[in-house]
């Protein structure tokens, strides 16, 4: 039997989010589907986020908004009492890997809706839209889905490749080496920058942890009890900056400073909100107020902020505000920490030029803001099948995720959700968000695969392997 079939590029929680809405769809309207879930690493529903083994790396949103289904908010707090977990407010994000990888497991319903896991390297797209990958094999499908997720952090100027220059901190095993309890100087203070200093910290109680960037803003944390939203009564039509931000001034003053829930009451409107601001307003956004924004919207468990408290408390996490300059092998021990050859670090803090003496540096800048660091994006719009957006924070898409190609025209089989589509909706990055695309996207992907029935996906000297 001949299935219509779709090619998820990503396995990762987007990708993993996206295969279990389509093949949830595709078993309740009874129709027949091969869907192939293709993989970088092999971390078929971890991705990067979720494949920490780390238990001190918590989800940083509540449980009651992590299910994989909006309709079903107590899915994943449901899942977990069953698992034996005691349902905590915020779950370890090992074990919501986990969970993921059960929903997309119980999604499958071969063999009139089979699941391919596939680990491999997209390397472009063929133009009858097969997926052509590193070693030469090929996926063909009738629709294509980009899941990309996050890229990885661009290369830190003036850095040169060194053993104790953790590019990315998220590779696998990236983080074990440092224990040895030598002093790490961390490029960045968000979200990453909290994982990668409770970890480390932990390895050693002897390491101490330089946390650099330019407002040396630490992510604020989660009230113990869910805030409530606030109405914010933002004015209709095209937007301004400085408009949005007295706005949002007025409402918080006027709510006795409950910045939370005003946060609460934006966060529904906010990809409406980014679509009303012309491109010039945007890219003001991303200069003047973005690094605020993220450190309000994207909070951090109650416990983590508690653990970095501490570890600031007793000098062990130590914030610079500043920008780094360059960085080169060490001539002998680190002045601060155990004798190991370790890293000299420059640095302009606070317009004053110093040196560091490192054990370690780790580039927790985030990911790359340039689409075009990510070769198979660069082959799709080499190619002319897809344009980035404006700002070259993902590509450009119409309304329902079909990519736009170097004319602007709207593909009816490439698709694209999560990160990739920031410049477009900017507030695109967590699990709620992805869920809803996910969920809107599945019926568009039905009727492209079913319109265009190929044979089933094929994949040379490829092993479909599921999760134990």
């Amino acid at each position: 039997m001949v299935l219509p079939s779709v090619a998820i590029v990503g396995g990762g929680a987007s990708g993993a989010l996206t295969a279990i809405h389509l093949l949830r769809l595709a078993r309740a309207t009874a129709t027949p589907l091969a869907v192939t879930l293709i993989d970088q690493g092999g971390r078929h529903a971890l991705g990067q986020a979720y494949s920490t083994t780390d238990p001190h790396h918590l989800l940083n949103t509540r449980v009651e908004r992590m299910s994989a289904f909006d309709d079903d908010p107590d899915h994943l707090r449901d899942w977990a009492r069953s698992a034996g977990v005691h349902a905590y407010d915020y779950l370890p994000r090992a074990l919501y890997g986990r969970y993921l990888r059960e929903v997309l497991a119980d999604a499958e319903d071969p063999p009139e809706r089979p699941l391919h896991r596939v680990t491999a390297t997209a390397a472009s797209l063929d133009a009858d839209h097969a997926v052509r990958l590193a070693d030469g094999g090929r996926v063909e499908a009738g629709a294509v889905v980009l899941a990309l997720g996050n890229r990885r952090p661009a290369p830190l100027p003036g850095v040169a490749a060194h053993p104790r220059h953790i590019a990315d901190p998220w590779a696998p095993g990236a983080l074990a080496a440092i224990d040895d309890g030598a002093p790490v100087l961390v490029l960045g203070t968000g979200l990453t920058m909290v994982d990668v200093a409770l970890t480390v910290t932990r390895a050693h109680p002897g390491t101490v942890v330089y946390a650099l960037s330019r407002h040396a803003l630490l992510p604020r944390a989660h009230p113990i009890r869910p805030a409530l939203p606030i109405p914010v009564a933002v004015p209709g039509g095209p937007l301004r900056v400085a408009e949005l931000l007295a706005v949002v001034r007025r409402t918080i003053r006027a709510n006795g400073g409950d910045w939370q829930g005003v946060m609460e009451g934006l966060r529904p409107h906010v990809q409406d909100l980014w679509r009303r601001l012309a491109p010039d307003e945007r890219r003001l956004f991303l200069r003047r107020v973005a690094r605020y924004w993220e450190v309000h919207r994207h909070r951090i468990p109650p416990a983590s902020a508690a653990a970095l408290d501490e570890l600031r408390a007793s000098g062990r996490l130590r914030l610079l505000r500043g920008t780094l300059i360059g960085a080169e092998p060490a001539a002998g021990p680190t002045t601060a920490g155990p004798a190991v050859s370790g890293l000299r670090v420059h640095a302009d803090l606070d317009g004053a030029i110093t040196g560091l003496d490192v054990g370690w540096l780790v580039n927790a800048t985030g990911p790359s803001p340039d689409v075009t660091s990510d070769p198979f994006i660069a082959s799709l719009i080499n190619a002319g099948q897809a344009r980035p957006d404006p700002l070259m924070l993902g590509l450009d898409a119409a309304a329902d995720g079909a990519v736009l190609d170097a004319s602007g025209r709207p593909s009816d089989r490439l698709f694209a959700l999560g990160p990739l589509l920031r410049g477009t909706l900017y507030e695109t990055t967590a699990v709620p968000e992805i869920r809803a695309q996910a969920a809107a996207l599945a019926p568009r992907l039905l009727e492209a695969a079913a319109s265009r029935v190929t044979p089933p996906a094929r994949v040379r000297d490829l092993v479909d392997t599921k999760p134990k």
